[in-house]
């Protein structure tokens, strides 16, 4: 069968209308690899275009290799002749035969992201400034960003709106080490990623017989996800396609979601605007989803202004509404998600494989993975560790083990030199042969440096033993929660990642948080008696032991960051976390670009359903170790309420009926709910509220009362909690026994 037979009529078109300016609009699940790699066949086998003179753009190597082996397919051992790769990986070709043009080696080393912050750092400590305000992330970041929007060290340093910028965030020294970097990696002959890129377009522009022969060379330049591209990639190929102005550019602008990494949406926005003849194809069904998720899809995106016109449909099946699951707590989310996957599969005879959850920001996945294991569903984590295997957290949490006990080597070693206190591995080795050739504890080396170590180091010892002791009679003094913050800000590992303001950093300092949170949560559980640090970490140890499970069995449901599934599939997709703040993110909405861009992350995480959408928020959730009241996400307002119900399968609340209007807000409204740190384990015995049940002003409650609760009837007053900003009170139901209510969310009706 011929490959033009397999595609629908605008797929068509986008195929065989090779010549000039060229965008193909892909929505989400209409095919626009299959339109890509069967326009580059097109033009080998039909046009007889050389393979040498097509010039093919991709931003994963893994989409490359697929893409190529799909051309395979159809032309056989010539689509190994395609300029086809990576935006780096094809320029550093280039370079690779130029790079004398511009005073490099042709051999020249290209360094990682590892070689580029090592360096960073020497410079740094040569230039004599302070390590802390210029950490090598955050400089790193700050240089590649540069370079992503065309701007050398010499016109970075002549920006006075950069230097204000830098002078503002303490580091008005960040264009002086921009220039010893770019120096520093010339004299080395050395380029970093971003050089690939940034060398490419200064080669272009510097030499044009470079690009005169480049431009005669390549005919034809595909690219893929254009809307991820930033301003250095669309320059080196508007120089490129000057000549013949065979370019084609295929991408969805609903799905451009990598601002944070330098990505320009207005390259596909603008992209007319830059060539007047440009010929449009737009792919508009979706061989994805059911037509519910499509349409809600639709209802979401339609309320952005910055976008291209399109309307995705799909022949598919109706298939079911938008499920939405609300829960109490982010606990009870975490098992309530769980609880419906496990349903799903048993119902419908699915794997675990076919599920995915999908969270805004990595520290989500604490709440989630720990209800996963309670129910022994296996889960792999993708795009990161699981939450107990990352870095930061197994930090505090070695610095918490140590703290309790000073025998523990492995966690001395861990936080010995954490942050930095001048205490190297040299000196590790000394401290622990000491201990074992005098038979004594380590700690005890520690109690006694001079003697053993003396010199520099030993002063560094001696304060961080004087630490340690501080946090071992917090520990006694304190709960866990108390101790474990009073260690994190102590230690210094809380300040390190909050100064640290790159994403990655952010998220690491997020990742800290939810280990706090978890924490309290533990502290503030009613059925915990022992509040001990040493219990709580008792508690994670029993989890983490888990995590040893290296086995390789692909039946597992998958986590993952929105950001990380842009491109996938899956047939169930639970999205959680839809709340104010945390989706949209509150980092990201201090502009109308901002929020455009989470409503498009959101846009993307509906679109990888194929037959099932579930949509998850929580009532409260532990913030900064605070229990805080969250509101349902705007998102939810923006879905379209035709395509959505609530979940009453799986809600650990009472259901009310839906409201009109303002949905998200009025969600609620009028929901009867309590606040316990376990989910309510129902007796035998049920009460029904009467019909004539009105809640009493709670301001005046008292121990000793009589109450009656709307779910758990009667009962006593038997402790108040007036601490904090949210009143609590400790209640002795008749048939349910004891519960420790919010006052602020419960309804009770005082009877003295």
């Amino acid at each position: 069968m011929d490959y033009l037979d397999q595609l629908n009529e605008a797929q068509r078109e986008g195929v065989i209308n090779t010549e000039g300016p060229t965008m193909i609009i892909a929505g989400a699940g209409s095919g626009k690899t299959r339109v890509l790699t069967y326009r580059i066949a097109h033009l080998i086998r039909d046009k007889q275009v050389d393979p040498f003179s097509i010039m093919a753009l991709t931003f994963t190597n893994k989409a490359a290799k697929e893409m190529r082996e799909r051309i395979e397919t159809v032309v056989g051992g010539e689509a190994r002749n395609l300029w086809m790769g990576t935006f780096h990986s094809v320029f550093a070709r280039i370079l690779r035969a130029e790079a004398h043009l511009l005073g490099y080696p042709n051999s020249f080393t290209i360094y990682d992201t590892d070689d580029s912050k090592t360096l960073i750092k020497n410079i740094v400590k040569e230039l004599g400034l302070d390590e802390a305000a210029y950490k090598a992330n955050v400089v790193y970041n700050r240089i590649s960003a540069a370079k992503n929007r065309l701007i050398s060290w010499q016109e970075y340093l002549a920006n006075p709106e950069l230097k204000s910028d830098d002078a503002s965030n303490m580091r008005p020294e960040m264009g002086n080490i921009y220039k010893a970097y770019a120096l520093r990696c010339f004299k080395a002959g050395a380029m970093d990623f971003d050089d690939l890129l940034f060398n490419t377009d200064k080669l272009f522009k510097e030499h044009l017989e470079a690009l005169n022969k480049y431009q005669h060379r390549i005919k034809y330049v595909l690219v893929d996800e254009f809307q991820d591209t930033n301003l250095c990639q669309y320059f080196i190929i508007r120089k490129l396609c000057s000549r013949w102005e065979n370019i084609c550019v295929v991408g969805d602008d609903a799905q451009s979601i990598y601002a944070f990494r330098g990505a320009d949406i207005t390259n596909i926005l603008n992209f007319e605007r830059d060539y007047p003849d440009l010929k449009v194809f737009k792919l508009e069904q979706n061989y994805r989803s059911t037509q519910t998720i499509v349409e809600a899809a639709n209802s979401v995106i339609k309320k952005n202004s910055a976008q291209l016109p399109k309307t995705v449909w799909t022949a598919n099946e109706e298939g079911n509404l938008v499920e939405l699951i609300k829960a109490v707590s982010d606990n009870e989310e975490g098992r309530l998600v769980a609880s419906s996957i496990f349903e799903e599969k048993m119902q419908h005879q699915l794997k675990f494989s076919d599920f995915v959850i999908l969270y805004r920001t990595n520290s989500q996945s604490r709440a989630i993975e720990e209800a996963l294991r309670r129910m022994n569903i296996k889960y792999k984590v993708v795009g990161g560790l699981s939450f107990y295997q990352r870095k930061e957290i197994k930090d505090l949490l070695a610095y918490l083990r140590f703290a309790l006990n000073q025998n523990d080597e492995a966690s001395f070693r861990r936080i010995i030199n954490l942050p930095k206190r001048g205490i190297g591995d040299t000196t590790v080795d000394k401290i622990v042969i000491a201990a074992n050739d005098h038979a004594i504890s380590i700690w005890e080396v520690l109690q006694n440096a001079s003697s053993f170590i003396g010199g520099r180091a030993a002063g560094a010892i001696d304060d961080f033993v004087t630490l340690i002791k501080r946090f071992s009679i917090e520990i006694e003094r304190k709960d866990a929660y108390d101790a474990a913050f009073e260690i994190s800000k102590g230690s210094g590992l809380l300040r390190e990642l909050y100064e640290d303001k790159t994403v990655e950093g952010l998220s690491r300092y997020e990742n800290v948080q939810e280990l706090l949170n978890a924490i309290k949560e533990y502290v503030d559980d009613p059925e915990k008696t022992d509040k001990s640090l040493s219990a709580f970490l008792q508690d994670v140890s029993l989890i983490t032991g888990q995590d040893e499970d290296k086995d390789k069995d692909p039946e597992k449901v998958t986590l993952m960051t929105i950001h990380m599934a842009k491109g996938l599939e899956f047939k169930y997709v639970y999205i959680v976390g839809l709340e104010e703040d945390l989706f949209p993110s509150q980092m990201m909405l201090s502009s109308r670009a901002e929020l455009e861009e989470e409503r498009r992350l959101f846009y993307v995480a509906i679109t990888r359903a194929q037959k099932r959408l579930f949509v998850s928020y929580a009532l409260t959730r532990y913030r900064f170790g605070r229990l805080k009241n969250c509101e349902p996400s705007r998102f939810l307002d923006d879905l379209d309420q035709r395509y959505l119900k609530v979940s009453t399968k799986f809600s650990g609340l009472e259901s009310s009926p839906r409201p009109s209007g303002n949905y998200a807000r009025s969600l609620v409204n009028g929901i009867k709910r309590t606040t316990t740190s376990a989910p309510v384990q129902k007796s035998a015995t049920s009460y029904k509220a009467p019909s004539d049940f009105a809640p009493s002003d709670t301001s005046v409650l008292q121990e000793g009362m009589k109450v009656e609760h709307p779910k758990f009837g009667y009962g006593t007053v038997t402790k108040m909690d007036d601490s904090g900003a949210d009143r609590k009170a400790k209640i002795l139901f008749d048939d349910f026994g004891e519960k420790t209510l919010l006052l602020s969310f419960a309804k009770l009706r005082i009877h003295n």
